[in-house]
């Protein structure tokens, strides 16, 4: 059977509006092996895994396990871990780090607060600070959950940690394995997709600039998938690439009778006050393939079509 990110670049399948959804990720380092639920399935203590799982519900906080690049041999608990905490808001991101021996500090947080963007929970439970190193690149390895995410993100982590890099972690699951290299880049939250070494050097690069690299992107983790898609698409349109310049403004699901598919109508919002109003329709990635490496039932993964993009007038959202 064909890998299924093999399948999924055969078929040119778009990977714009897939990103994970997460307005803040916190990232607890984790060396050794991973399962499929890594949170549970690995070194950590599962009943704290069990814990932060349900802190973490519904605060739009994402938990994430991460290891440094290389081989991962069962070497037990480490006596210190990086921790890291990222909101990717526009206008308001921030990527902090700290360091505990006791990974149950963690149940500290206030992950409500957390999720809002407040820096302040992680800073005073951890002894958080501003990360003042390079932006981080967390390529997803995990082959417990899809074959591809071993056999190609581990050998992608790999190279970019050997070119000398900075920021770059292995993390257990970002999504969307089909798209097999994943990247997510912090602290602005756009995920990448069948990523390559250059390409990932690039994005890290223009991030340092505070900039956008829009290649093989996903979409931004702050957003919903329509408006993920909705704003990679203004930025093409507009020739905008600075990270903070656009925001989603308001996402309306549009029920149409004439319409089996959902659809939506986004306005983005460019900090100098221009807004557009972009249209998106959920469409279905043909023909039907397994969506997942040792999956054998057939499925057409959901995909987000940009129909429109329309640059509004100031008397159009005048209020």
């Amino acid at each position: 059977m064909s890998r299924c990110a093999t399948v999924s670049r055969d078929l040119h399948e778009p990977v714009s509006g897939t990103a994970a959804t997460a307005r803040t990720w916190l990232l607890v380092e984790q060396p050794g092996p991973w399962g499929a639920k890594a949170l549970t399935s690995s070194h950590l203590d599962p009943a704290l895994g069990r814990a932060l799982e349900a802190a973490a519900n519904g605060t739009g906080v994402r938990i994430a396990l991460i290891r440094r690049p290389g081989r991962h041999a069962d070497c037990g608990t480490p006596a210190v871990r990086q921790v890291y905490a990222a909101h990717t808001m526009p206008g308001g991101s921030w990527l902090h780090a700290a360091t505990t021996a006791d990974p149950s500090q963690l149940l500290d947080l206030d992950f409500t607060a957390l999720g809002r963007g407040d820096h302040h929970t992680f800073d005073a439970a951890l002894q958080g600070r501003p990360h003042t190193g390079a932006p981080l690149a967390l390529v997803c390895t995990n082959g417990k959950r899809d074959r591809c995410c071993a056999l190609l993100g581990r050998p992608l982590a790999t190279e970019l940690a050997a070119s000398g890099t900075g920021g770059i972690w292995e993390v257990t699951h970002l999504g969307g394995h089909r798209f097999s290299p994943t990247v997510l880049v912090l602290p602005y939250g756009y995920a990448y997709g069948r990523a390559e070494a250059h390409t990932i050097k690039d994005v890290l690069h223009a991030v340092q600039e505070g900039r956008i690299v829009t290649e093989g992107c996903r979409g931004r983790s702050a957003w919903e998938r329509p408006a993920q898609a909705a704003e990679l698409a203004v930025r093409t349109a507009a020739g905008e690439y600075a990270a903070d310049a656009l925001s989603v403004v308001g996402t309306e699901h549009d029920v149409r009778a004439d319409e089996a598919a959902p659809h939506w109508e986004v306005t983005v919002a460019h900090a100098d006050g221009r807004r557009w109003r972009v249209s998106v329709a959920q469409g279905a990635s043909l023909p039907p393939r397994p969506e997942s490496c040792g999956v054998s039932v057939l499925g057409a993964p959901a995909r987000m079509d940009v129909v429109a993009v329309r640059e509004l007038t100031p008397t159009a959202f005048a209020v």
